[in-house]
């Protein structure tokens, strides 16, 4: 258990414990000028005890906001951040960039950002591939573990722990994942054979399950995928400090889902309702 009382799990084989619910890098992150709106949202999860937060170059000036609001705090929490660069040089470029940005000397987590096709793994995996650039970041010093991201096609993922032995896979995991191409049925049991650490994603499907017309209730999307097996926590954008408060609850509370509503909810999820068109737009949220 946090010391915020959020219970947290093992990070697969890195030997860190994180809290069930991390901040994710969407929100009122993935915004420009928001500074203002921005610190409350990491500060609340900070003094709530949330101790994994994620970005990304890709979510506006997410990594700046983490600069002006840990301070002292960084040495309290699990920090993870990616590269979308394709290319050794041009992800160390990137690497300089976020620590600068984050003002911090290190990332926990340095992660291969959306992975979609072969041709990114072809890139990644060449001789002047990103996959060097985060070996050597490593070695520096500079991250301490090393993972991929990926919401587009479970193959991609497979494919990537194949060819090397990362220690983590951020992908997106709900209970509509059944409805498309499945990352439950697929990317955990290789995760769990390679004794990665699972951290969730789209959970809430950017909105669509929990928002207006939405199927599902925000504490059953949560629990829902911090019940499948394997993964360690999920991770949330929020837009105000009061979503962190109400994803904090849910952790706080969190007790597996029983095998028969998980099943229940995911059949509630094969319906016709849950329209292609509405799969597409959180995949490419």
């Amino acid at each position: 258990m946090g010391e915020g009382g959020i219970p947290t799990r093992p990070l697969g084989r890195t030997g860190q414990d994180v809290t069930i619910f991390g901040l994710g890098g969407e929100g009122i992150l993935r915004t420009h000028g928001e500074m203002a709106r921005a610190l409350p949202v990491i500060t609340k999860a900070l003094d709530l005890g949330v101790t994994y937060f994620d970005t990304a170059p890709a979510y506006a000036s997410s990594r700046d906001y983490y600069g002006a609001a840990l301070g002292e705090r960084r040495k309290q929490i699990f920090l993870a951040s990616k590269t979308a660069e394709r290319s050794r040089d041009g992800s160390l470029r990137i690497l300089d960039d976020s620590l600068r940005r984050l003002r911090t000397d290190h990332l926990d987590l340095w992660q291969l950002h959306d992975l979609r096709t072969r041709d990114d793994l072809e890139q990644i995996f060449s001789a002047d591939g990103a996959i060097h650039a985060l070996t050597q970041a490593r070695e520096e010093g500079r991250v301490r573990f090393l993972g991929i991201t990926g919401h587009h096609d479970p193959a991609i993922l497979m494919e990537a722990m194949q060819r090397f032995d990362f220690d983590t896979v951020l992908v997106a995991l709900n209970c509509a994942d059944l409805t498309r191409l499945s990352f439950s049925r697929t990317v955990l049991a290789e995760a769990a054979q390679r004794k990665m650490g699972v951290i969730a994603m789209k959970v809430y499907s950017a909105g669509l399950l929990v928002g207006p017309g939405g199927s599902c209730s925000p504490s059953l999307a949560l629990r829902y995928a911090l019940s499948l097996e394997g993964v360690s926590l999920a991770i949330i954008g929020c837009h105000t400090p009061e979503q962190v408060e109400e994803n904090v609850l849910v952790a706080r509370n969190f007790k597996p889902m029983p095998d028969a509503d998980m099943r229940a909810l995911e059949s509630r999820h094969r319906s016709d309702a849950w329209t292609p068109y509405k799969m597409q737009a959180w995949l490419n949220f």
